[in-house]
């Protein structure tokens, strides 16, 4: 067994050095009773390669991304939306993805994937410096902070696991088998939402560190997805962007169609204001 899953581990990592190439794009959102629209939408890349996993900084006009330089490593940029200026914030011999800002908003966490097939979660001071390393006994694949102490992670194995991770006690404890590589907080609430794919209809499930509840179905075979600061899920098919109220629970409406392909993953400002999405080349 153990030598499947360092199998397994070895091919994701190898994976994840040759990611395909992808452009971010944000734009202008609006949200009211009535719906979903967005407008003004510009590609913030602009160059081959890799650019991907956007993450709105809370109060700040802010998008960070992980990107790939000349040497196929995965860096952390930043863009300023007001003032259109891209840069640069990790310049390492690692590979760092999945920037999130911590909760009392003076690191970025991320994953750091190194060299010997390992992806730890550190963080990195936004005053810069060497990362602290918070995890490294698992391979992390993904992460949200549920308390300042508490992390909801995405953990690679067979099957992938959704894990409660305390980094007072360095202890951690599996809440769901087979899960999405979409983890977000839920605006409003002090829980998480993760995808279950343990069936072939996928679900969007909340966690608030003791209860595990449905919320509704995902768009056929899709994971990506983000929240609106009223409660509503944003996801794609792939061309066309969904929204679905989780008041109302009425089922997915179509509001955008994109003459781009490949739409994966999702942001959206705190402030409902911005969005983010990522497309193929």
């Amino acid at each position: 067994m153990k030598s499947v899953l360092s199998f397994i581990i070895l091919c994701y990592v190898a994976g994840s050095y040759a990611q395909t190439g992808s452009e971010i794009y944000i734009a202008d959102l609006k949200i009211s009773k009535a719906g979903v629209s967005i407008s003004n939408s510009k590609n913030i890349t602009k160059r081959i390669g890799y650019d991907n996993q956007p993450y709105f900084h809370p109060d700040q006009p802010l998008l960070y991304f992980s990107s790939f330089n000349d040497s196929s490593r995965a860096e952390i940029k930043s863009f300023h939306y007001k003032n259109n200026t891209t840069t640069l914030l990790t310049q390492t011999h690692e590979r760092e993805y999945s920037p999130t800002i911590t909760p009392d908003k003076k690191f970025i966490s991320c994953i750091i994937q190194r060299d010997n097939g390992a992806q730890d979660l550190g963080k990195y001071s936004l005053r810069g410096g060497a990362p602290i390393v918070i995890i490294d006994n698992m391979t992390v694949g993904y992460h949200v902070w549920l308390t300042p102490k508490k992390l909801l992670l995405f953990i690679l194995g067979e099957p992938n696991t959704l894990r409660l991770y305390d980094a007072s006690t360095q202890k951690d404890s599996v809440i769901q088998q087979s899960i999405g590589r979409a983890l977000h907080n839920i605006p409003g609430q002090k829980s998480v939402s993760f995808v279950d794919k343990r069936e072939s209809s996928w679900k969007i499930k909340s966690y608030d560190g003791k209860i595990v509840k449905t919320i509704c179905e995902t768009l056929p075979n899709r994971e990506d997805l983000a929240w609106t600061p009223d409660g509503k899920i944003i996801m794609s098919d792939g061309r066309q962007l969904f929204y679905l109220d989780t008041h109302l629970n009425s089922g997915w409406k179509m509001f955008f169609t994109s003459e781009l392909s490949g739409i994966s993953r999702i942001a959206i400002s705190t402030n409902g204001k911005k969005i983010a999405y990522v497309v193929s080349e």
